[in-house]
C-alpha cells in the first residue's frame, strides 16, 4: 500500500510540474526528464510528512514480524541445546 501512494504522488507531482512547465515554456514539447527528477525530489519530501502514518504502520508491521522470528529462532535453538 505505501509503495502504490508513493507511486500516485510521484505521478501527481509530476503531472502538477509538467502542467507548470507548459504553462511557463508555452509549448506542449516538453523534455521528460526534468520533470521528472523535479517530480521525484518534490514526491520524495511531500511522502516524508504525507505518508507517515502508513510508513509506521510498516515499519511496525515489520518489527512485530522479525521479533517473532527471532523468538522462534531462539526457541528452536534452545530446544536443540537440549538434545
Amino acid at each position: 500500500m505505501y509503495t502504490l501512494a508513493r507511486l500516485a504522488l510521484l505521478l501527481a507531482c509530476f503531472v502538477v510540474v509538467g502542467g507548470v512547465w507548459v504553462l511557463a515554456a508555452g509549448t506542449t514539447a516538453i523534455p521528460w526528464l526534468w520533470p521528472l527528477l523535479i517530480a521525484a525530489a518534490v514526491s520524495a519530501v511531500a511522502s516524508y510528512y504525507l505518508l507517515r502514518g502508513p510508513r509506521e504502520r510498516f515499519a511496525a508491521r515489520v518489527d512485530a514480524r522479525a521479533t517473532t522470528m527471532s523468538r522462534r529462532f531462539d526457541e528452536a535453538r534452545a530446544k536443540e541445546d537440549e538434545d
